[in-house]
């Protein structure tokens, strides 16, 4: 089967039984703080186009305007609900309209904020933006846990940069490298396993 046929059936299918769900998580977060239901931010995807990522709002909507890409630990920018959106990848399932929309992919590399993709290396530009960016990789089973590791680092931004993006970026090559729609359905039960356990 066709990797678009393949995604493309699964996020519609995904939205249709998951909107009911939608409503409610868009109630809880409506009531928990002032703002929208998404959170919209410029990712970099295939060939270094610039796409805006669906997510569930996680964060109070007013920030300060240099505020950290990342997130550390018990972050105090993250709502009451955004907690456990995030605990359980929930605040990432609206991007199955990113899917539809043919921005990503079920399975890829993770599409970093522009300000991480210039710490790329131009082979890896040219590897891993090769491809359409994905929900799930391995990487992301991998750093699942990323806000809580990066939480004991003195500059957590700076950790991000020089310990964990490079070794995501070995993930995300392998992943081009090496992918075929086996990889990815293995990839997706061992993400939902990841996230039950």
């Amino acid at each position: 089967m066709n990797k678009r046929i393949f995604d493309l059936s699964l996020a519609i299918i995904g939205v249709l039984i998951l909107l009911p769900f939608f409503i409610i998580i868009a109630i809880l977060i409506k009531l928990d703080s002032q703002g929208g239901v998404f959170f919209r931010q410029e990712r970099v995807g295939k060939n270094g186009r610039v796409f805006k990522i669906f997510k569930f709002r996680t964060m109070v909507e007013k920030q300060v305007d240099k505020a950290l890409k990342i997130t550390i630990g018990r972050d105090n920018r993250v709502t009451k609900i955004g907690h456990f959106l995030r605990k359980y990848k929930i605040d990432e399932l609206p991007q199955l309209i990113n899917i539809i929309m043919s921005d990503m992919s079920l399975v890829g590399p993770r599409p970093e904020v522009p300000e991480y993709v210039q710490h790329y290396s131009d082979e890896n530009k040219r590897i891993v933006l090769s491809v359409k960016p994905g929900i799930t990789d391995l990487a992301s089973i991998e750093f699942r846990n990323e806000s809580e590791i990066l939480s004991q680092e003195d500059n957590p931004e700076q950790a991000y940069i020089e310990k964990i993006l490079p070794k995501k970026l070995e993930y995300y090559r392998s992943y081009v490298e090496n992918q075929s729609l086996t990889g990815d359905i293995k990839i997706i039960l061992r993400t939902v396993k990841a996230i039950i356990a």
